[in-house]
């Protein structure tokens, strides 16, 4: 390992020197890819997979068709997760002072915004270039000749045959073992137009890799295992929003109604901590559990309130499941443990539990904006009915968690902009339970180099909010109290220091920690240094301490609760040679330590090579080593992928991994991505466990995607 170390810091301070020594003067080169590993910055813990793959959707769409800074809202601007409320509302303050921008590099004098701010905004933001006050008509016309009309299909396979593929063995009961019952392909279809601020509708469809594809009406299902369509329009008249189809709500910060995007502790400490109040949004994404069905319409009912409302109907999965056979032949459900989040339904296990429990939601929002936009107050109501009762396990940790049909919540959301901070916050209470839930938080700019945020919640253990996804460290707001600072200075010219610190606590038992109040503390500290517009280098260092449960030596069994401590440190170094070459070295090191038991580490190295071609190709590789001693120390790596797809593999045990992909644009209209990775595991003879076991030590996949635009 410590080889591979010295490797690996060598070709850092390589990709620097190099950088160092060039000091190019071109225009700025837009990452998006690296704006996504600042924000995904956190390993290890409590993953959020979907909360991930909601954001990373957000922002390809901002990316795919970028912002008017002219035109767009602060929610809007907010939802980017990349400018703080102050710099948000310098900017609505520049714009009704001098009019509208005629050029991205304006915001050189808006106050609050440096060169580093705007290079990170820069992929996802535009201005026209005759300014949208001089040519409206042109600027649309502009609109939609671009990528706002657009099909993409895709399908990704692993080359390699899993044990939920083979025939399946007869056991000595006469029965066949589990198989999945469809074939390996993961396959996706996506259409959608859109125009700015005025129409969005759009048509998406997955089957994922084992469930089958069929015409079952009875079953409800027509093709493909998962289908979503939407209808929105915006700004007729009175009318703000009016959603049809599958859509989600954001009110406030997210406490009784999230839209599922939420950026959470990471290196960006200051900018993501407070939720934007983004409303009714079309839902595209393919998770199958963070959406609405139904309708939704926000109107304007003049003196700057927006009364929204919204209903939905949909079937989830409920795990657990008690049912009863009725007469003609018909399952009924008489009750469930748990709502399953995956999704997935490939043996006849996950089948029987797919939409067999109807969901009925209905809420509405009131929101007063001062004329000034300083000043925001909200009220959110919402209901929540399932067609059978929650019925929790009986273990000690589940005595105060949600049990029943029917659950409601009433809240207060609030912003306030004075001078150069912005307080946020809401509260809201359980109807079911009397339960309160709190998060309140103030962002300042305490000078032209210093941007500070600090937030405070208390989420009580009977706390229900089926649709909430707030600050904070678990999952969901329930069970938790804590009190988090964060802070970003710039020193200099061309350097930046990022920091945080959170100290929480979780006042009843956890499903990892039997015990009363235990809770723990985290910190990240961030130095980044910009020699130029080409070159970006970054070391980053995270510590986490965490009450757990301490399992026996001899049985595996839980007795007491220690102290779980986890390190994890990166070191960054991205350099473009030239337009044409792009290089990127990264190395990952953590360690884990729980009570005292021996402390296990882990280790990742990453070397990229980008190369475009011009306008028709572009080519992203990279080649990866990881040496971890155990699943705790396993390292999250960020990698290039198709549009709209998402990869942060889990990388454990002692192997390499690789990938190519290559984006080919044969016309104007059509693009066409090739990709394909593989794991080489060099401590196993088998990768993965269950029916996703592959004998061998390889695990190689392939994706293709075809997307074509109109225009």
């Amino acid at each position: 390992m410590r080889r591979l170390l010295s490797i690996a810091v060598a070709a850092v301070l390589l990709s620097a020197g190099a950088a160092c020594a060039q000091q190019y003067q071109r225009p700025a080169n837009l990452d998006f890819d690296l704006l996504i590993q600042e924000l995904f910055a956190q390993q290890g813990g409590d993953d959020n997979t979907a909360s991930y793959e909601d954001i990373y959707e957000n922002l390809s769409q901002f990316f795919q068709s970028p912002l008017n800074l002219n035109t767009a809202t602060p929610e809007e601007l907010a939802s980017l997760f990349l400018l703080t409320p102050n710099q948000i509302a310098s900017l609505q303050r520049h714009l009704r002072t001098h009019g509208a921008l005629l050029t991205l590099y304006e915001l050189q004098a808006v106050p609050g915004f440096d060169l580093p701010t705007i290079y990170k905004l820069a992929p996802f933001v535009m201005v026209p270039e005759t300014g949208l006050q001089t040519d409206r008509r042109n600027f649309f016309r502009r609109l939609s000749d671009g990528d706002n009309t657009q099909l993409i299909v895709r399908t990704t396979r692993t080359l390699e045959e899993k044990k939920g593929y083979t025939p399946a063995p007869i056991d000595a009961n006469g029965r066949p073992a589990t198989r999945y019952l469809g074939s390996p392909e993961n396959l996706y279809a996506r259409f959608r137009s859109t125009h700015f601020h005025d129409y969005s509708f759009g048509v998406t469809a997955e089957k994922d890799a084992g469930e089958q594809f069929r015409w079952n009406p009875a079953e409800r299902q027509y093709g493909p295992d998962f289908l979503s369509a939407h209808a929105v329009i915006y700004n007729r008249g009175r009318l703000k929003t009016l959603a049809i189809g599958d859509y989600q709500v954001q009110f406030g910060q997210g406490l009784l109604m999230s839209a599922g995007f939420a950026v959470g502790k990471g290196a960006e400490t200051v900018a993501t901590v407070r939720r934007p109040n983004s409303g009714i949004r079309p839902y595209t994404s393919v998770l199958e559990t963070i959406f609405l069905r139904g309708a939704a319409a926000t109107v304007r009912v003049g003196g700057g309130v927006e009364v929204s409302a919204f209903g939905s109907r949909k079937r989830v999965d409920g795990t657990g499941a008690v049912v009863d056979t009725l007469d003609d032949g018909q399952v009924s459900v008489d009750g469930f443990s748990a709502l399953s989040l995956t999704g997935l339904h490939r043996t006849p296990t996950e089948l029987a539990r797919r939409q067999n429990v109807t969901e009925t939601l209905g809420g509405g929002d009131v929101t007063w904006t001062a004329p000034s936009r300083t000043l925001q107050i909200g009220l959110t109501g919402t209901a929540t009915r399932y067609s059978a009762p929650i019925q929790r396990r009986a273990v000690p940790y589940n005595r105060f968690a949600f049990r029943g049909q029917a659950n409601s919540g009433l809240g207060v959301h609030y912003s306030w902009t004075v001078g150069s901070a912005t307080v946020f916050g809401e509260s809201a209470r359980s109807g079911a339970s009397g339960g309160w839930g709190h998060v309140h938080g103030v962002v300042a700019s305490l000078s032209a180099a210093v941007d500070a945020a600090l937030v405070v919640r208390d989420y009580a253990r009977d706390f229900y909010s089926f649709y909430g996804n707030t600050f904070g460290e678990g999952t969901f707001p329930v069970n938790e109290r804590g009190v988090y600072l964060g802070v970003k200075v710039r020193p200099v010219s061309r350097w930046e220091l990022s920091a945080y610190y959170d100290r929480f606590r979780f006042p009843w038992l956890r499903f990892n920690a039997a015990t009363v109040n235990s809770g723990g503390d985290e910190w990240l500290g961030r130095v980044l240094y910009r020699p130029d517009k080409l070159t970006t280098l970054y070391a980053q260092l995270r510590v986490e301490r965490k009450d757990r449960n301490l399992p026996t030596a001899e049985s595996g069994t839980l007795r007491q609760v220690g102290v779980g401590t986890r390190r994890n440190g990166v070191v960054y170094g991205g350099f473009r040679p030239s337009s044409r070459f792009e290089l990127r070295s990264r190395v990952q090191v953590s360690s884990y330590q729980l009570g005292e038991r021996p402390r296990t580490t882990g280790l990742a190295l990453a070397q990229d090579l980008n190369v475009n071609l011009g306008r028709r190709v572009a080519l992203d590789t990279r080649f990866a080593l990881f040496d971890t001693d155990d699943f705790d120390n396993r390292q999250y790596l960020y990698e290039s992928d198709v549009l709209y797809a998402f990869s942060i593999p889990a990388l454990s045990g002692r192997g390499s991994r690789a990938y190519a992909m290559l984006r080919y644009s044969p016309t104007r209209r059509i693009d066409v991505w090739l990709r394909a990775a593989r794991t080489l595991q060099r401590d196993a003879t088998t990768i993965g466990s269950g029916l996703e076991e592959i004998q061998g030590p390889r695990r190689t996949e392939v994706r293709v995607q075809v997307r074509w635009r109109a225009g």
